[in-house]
């Protein structure tokens, strides 16, 4: 796998957190000495869940920005950043409390995706001449590393500062049906730019396959606050993966041009999001497919913008890695109750995920995932708000 560029210049902020094993009431003492505004909402976390202390953490920049997090799934609760106006808004959906991610079913809200982002067709994958099963989770298909993915175990905290925290979790050997002891670490790192920095390593001692994204679902004026819709997008890619009736790629790309997948222009979501006479908008009932973007060479590049019609909040998309799968919440139907006692209903987030492409174990033209002994796999990816 290649080594890939690192963004520099960060900026200095002040780190909320809690330490495994400690003492919840001290604990949450030391945050108020630290910041004042601190969440409310951390009680909610401080559990034991598998044996592992579970806690939130939060980052702070100095133009009052914050970014929450939590171990359990190495995943973002909240991020604030200001709209037109100089208000702050929480631009992620998520929950006020542990149960509402640890739920049977939750919609991976805002977490760290592995062993595989996306799918895998029909469950299962050859590597080195030997096929592997995986847990069929969404149809037929495995979906985001299955039932038991990353999304589903408390991380532990590695290394923190006054710049960013880094979790890491050891999925071993046949953990969902993957072969080799993979070791992952995740860095979030928030900037004076407003920017939700991502920084993933992945190391194994046998062959294996990774892909790893985050699945943070975004609403531009504010986490709850009804559709995406006229949200204004924009993605680099020239091409997309087309797909079948389970969303598994047919091949690695086909042309956007009259298309409801063209965004290489500034385009409502709302404009084309319901063309039923597109077969790909009927298979994904609307968008949930992998953007092949232009000009992938390994480095962090803009790939994607989003504007908020009401906030005015515009949210950009770097990364290095070669697609985006792009989501418009379409799968979301009400059933999630988030922060705030607010209700997720259809089409109110959506999700832009950086990553190699679905089905590559299953697909030889597709850029590889396979990881071997003695590589490091590495990805970033930043969502900057402006």
């Amino acid at each position: 796998m290649k080594k890939l560029l690192f963004f520099s210049g960060l900026a200095v902020i002040i780190l909320v957190a809690c330490n495994n094993g400690s003492d919840t009431s001290s604990t949450e003492t030391t945050n108020n000495k630290m910041d004042s505004t601190a969440p409310t909402r951390s009680a909610g976390f401080h559990q034991t869940l598998n044996g592992k202390d579970v806690s939130l953490y939060v980052l702070k920049n100095k133009k009052n920005a914050t970014a929450e997090l939590t171990n359990y799934g190495a995943r973002l609760v909240s991020l604030m950043v200001p709209d037109k106006n100089g208000k702050m808004v929480d631009v992620i959906l998520g929950h006020d409390s542990l149960s509402g991610y640890a739920k049977p079913g939750e919609s991976f809200f805002g977490t760290t995706i592995g062993r595989y982002g996306n799918r895998i067709a029909k469950a299962k994958f050859k590597l080195d001449g030997k096929e592997y099963k995986l847990d069929a989770n969404n149809g037929p298909n495995s979906l985001h590393g299955g039932r038991g993915g990353f999304n589903t175990k408390v991380w532990d905290v590695v290394s923190q500062d006054p710049q960013s925290i880094t979790f890491s979790y050891v999925s071993k050997d046949g953990e969902e049906g993957y072969p080799g002891n993979l070791t992952s670490k995740v860095k979030f790192t928030l900037t004076d730019e407003n920017a939700i920095q991502i920084d993933y390593e992945a190391t194994t001692d046998a062959n294996t396959v990774v892909n790893l994204t985050n699945h943070s679902y975004f609403n531009l004026n504010g986490a709850g606050s009804g559709t995406i819709n006229n949200h204004e997008v924009m993605i680099n890619a020239d091409n997309f993966s087309p797909v079948d009736a389970t969303l598994i790629p047919t091949k690695m790309k086909e042309k956007v041009d009259g298309t409801p997948f063209d965004f290489r222009k500034p385009t409502t979501i709302a404009a084309r999001v319901d063309d039923t006479s597109n077969v790909q908008i009927r298979y994904g009932k609307g968008y949930d497919h992998n953007f092949v973007l232009n000009g992938w060479d390994g480095k962090v590049n803009k790939v994607a913008t989003v504007k908020g019609d009401q906030s005015g909040i515009t949210m950009e998309v770097w990364t290095d890695q070669p697609g985006l799968q792009f989501y418009g919440g379409n799968f979301l139907t009400g059933s999630e109750i988030g922060k705030g006692g607010k209700v997720y209903g259809h089409r109110t987030g959506f999700c832009m995920e950086a990553q190699h492409f679905p089905d590559s174990p299953n697909q030889p033209s597709f850029p590889t995932t396979e990881l071997k002994p003695g590589e490091t796999y590495k990805q970033t990816t930043i969502y900057k708000f402006m």
